[in-house]
């Protein structure tokens, strides 16, 4: 049986594997997919055959005909389809394919995917540029295929219960079936607390719900969920120097890589903007765009070109004098939010609920604001997440960097005094943080890992940020912040071409003279403003946290961790984490950001445990 109500095409998708030929819960699966409904608002769809059912939301981005639907299957019906998410280079490969003799009856993405599985099996995701997640059902073999993209742009949860498979894009979908995920995580949500990480693994803060890895693929077979397999890993060059003279080639090699990645994700049936932060980053997307159209159309970059920006006006985290430089230069059309505690309160439990899992900062508030204003005007949105774990852009990543010259003493000796003279106030800030952060790690009650992100050399440093330790939590603040409002973000320096070509490079093409991003400035050179391109310090959508935890939030942060369920979790020493706030908030201590933690997983143990069944009624 399949049922369409409108075209269908990404971004949630749900279902269920009956093992051992058993019958789906139709009815389940549809509620589960209800709750993906903010990723798809323009259509549903739902199929069931034997023992699967597929469920999927629609956001329309390519191809908004009916013709592009999902559940979609191949043209005998053998393969069934749901996708979320986006294959850039879904032309090229559809031209390859119809050479080969496959006929299509769309114009959409989702149809290429199929077509490649039918021609390469599961090497069609060696093929595919773009971010994906998808379960593709085979009623020939009974088998459903499952894969995330090289990064984890786009989530894959799952949950075995012995009797079936469920999967979603999700959590909150997965925990309408009573026995998935009714206990915390402790050793995640101890991991979280002490060091703000998390997806740093297949487990999830939820006891029993898993997610497949970046990069990875699963097969599901009657009676057997196999462990997720591995079909991309990124090697990053360990070599510290350059070759003389290599400077000019790797730049000209840089700047072609980018332009594409750019110029790929600006397919859309559908409006695009850009998000824009006033860092390097966000401006070079948003400056290679501004190009690109002008080469198009000079009379149309104000109408086609809008940014999307957080400000702060008076606070010392506002970015405004760069982002007005941007506007300046381009002539884009700006659009403005400025994030406040007063809005926030009301939009913590929105923002959770979507999140599904507790975030570390309320930098991920700001991003929300942007998105929501975003969501006004366009449903695609260009966002410079990545660049930094690739390019060593974080200061933090000078030590590791420094450390890895230890075979070129005389060059470490120098790098260290290039960062002291570029750096000093930053590294003076860090050491003093890094003694804070450790003495509220003893809040806490339970046991964690120890995670030490910044130890060892750069290239090991940056393989695992990409892989694990950073990267994947912020794809996940962007996921839900952005879907949260129906607007899919493109993160064009996660092209894997570009970030193979990055990670090929020595180490000083990242770092060099205390100047991080090294190649990308070089690059951008007469691309982005010079007042851009040459900042030294980093912001990166932070908020005034400090001084709203201290002032607009007191109240608020004191009732909860004055509440009896606060005073019961076997996660902190309650009376202890009050005195903290108490000594921080009258100004004797400075701030750090496991005071936030603790207080979100608070709220996050209420919402999704305490008060299990009613937070999507609340929050709608």
């Amino acid at each position: 049986m399949i049922e369409r109500k409108t075209f269908c095409g990404m971004c949630g998708i749900t279902g269920q594997y009956a093992f051992g030929g058993g019958e789906p819960d139709e009815d389940l699966v549809r509620r589960m997919s209800s709750l993906l409904a903010h990723r798809g608002p323009d259509g549903e769809g739902f199929l069931r055959r034997g023992s699967v059912a597929l469920a999927h939301r629609r956001l329309s981005i390519i191809d908004l005909s009916d013709q592009a639907g999902q559940p979609m299957k191949n043209e005998d019906g053998t393969l069934a389809i749901v996708f979320n998410g986006e294959i850039y280079n879904y032309r090229e490969l559809r031209e390859e394919l119809t050479a080969s003799g496959h006929n299509f009856r769309s114009e959409s993405d989702t149809e290429v995917i199929i077509h490649a599985f039918e021609e390469w099996g599961c090497e069609c995701l060696q093929r595919f540029n773009g971010m994906w997640a998808f379960a593709l059902h085979n009623a020939t073999t009974g088998e459903l295929f499952c894969a995330r993209d090289r990064f984890g742009i786009k989530p894959f949860y799952y949950a075995n219960t012995g009797e079936s498979l469920f999967f979603a894009s999700e959590i909150k979908a997965l925990l309408e079936h009573d026995g998935i995920g009714r206990e915390p995580n402790d050793r995640m949500v101890m991991t979280f607390l002490a060091w703000g990480v998390m997806d740093h693994t297949p487990e999830t803060m939820f006891k029993g719900v898993f997610q497949i890895p970046p990069g990875h693929f699963m097969l599901v077979r009657p009676g057997a969920c196999l462990p997720p397999e591995a079909y991309w890993h990124l090697h990053m060059e360990p070599a510290p120097v350059s070759s003389p003279g290599a400077d000019s080639a790797t730049v000209a090699r840089c700047r072609d890589l980018l332009l594409d990645a750019v110029r790929i994700r600006l397919r859309s049936d559908v409006p695009v903007g850009t998000c824009l932060s006033g860092g390097i980053d966000s401006t070079t997307i948003t400056s290679v765009i501004n190009g690109l159209i002008r080469t198009e159309s000079p009379e149309s970059v104000g109408e086609r070109q809008n940014t999307f920006s957080a400000r702060y006006a008076g606070a010392a985290c506002d970015e405004g004098i760069f982002m007005d430089c941007v506007v300046a230069e381009t002539g884009v059309s700006p659009h403005w939010t400025q994030p406040d505690p007063e809005h926030l309160l009301p939009s913590i439990e929105r923002m959770l609920y979507h999140q599904d899992e507790p975030f570390g900062s309320l930098s991920i508030y700001a991003q929300y604001a942007v998105m929501e204003l975003a969501g006004r005007s366009v449903r695609v949105v260009l966002d410079g997440q990545g660049a930094d774990e690739q390019l060593g852009g974080y200061l933090a990543y000078l030590v590791p960097y420094i450390r890895s010259l230890k075979r070129h003493p005389l060059r470490a000796v120098g790098e260290g005094g290039w960062a002291l003279y570029r750096h000093w106030r930053f590294l003076l800030a860090a050491w003093r943080q890094l003694r804070i952060r450790s003495g509220r790690r003893s809040l806490l009650s339970g046991e964690y890992p120890a995670i030490d992100r910044y130890a060892g050399p750069l290239d090991q440093v940056l393989a695992a940020e990409i892989a694990s330790t950073n990267l994947p939590a912020l794809l996940h603040y962007e996921d839900r912040n952005s879907m949260a409002f129906s607007v899919e973000a493109r993160v064009p320096f996660l092209d894997w071409r570009l970030v193979e070509f990055f990670a090929s490079l020595p180490l000083d093409q990242k770092i060099r003279h205390g100047v991080t991003k090294y190649i990308l400035r070089k690059a951008v050179r007469g691309v982005i403003p010079e007042k851009v391109r040459c900042r030294m310090d980093k912001i990166g959508f932070a908020t005034p946290e400090d001084e709203w935890m201290r002032r607009e939030l007191r109240e608020f942060i004191g009732s909860v961790l004055s509440s009896s369920s606060f005073g019961s979790r076997p996660y902190w020493n309650p009376e202890a984490v009050r005195r903290g706030f108490e000594e921080y908030a009258a100004g004797r201590m400075p701030y750090s950001f496991e005071i936030w933690r603790i207080v979100c997983t608070e709220l996050w143990l209420r919402m999704f445990f305490d008060n299990r069944g009613n937070a999507a009624g609340r929050v709608r």
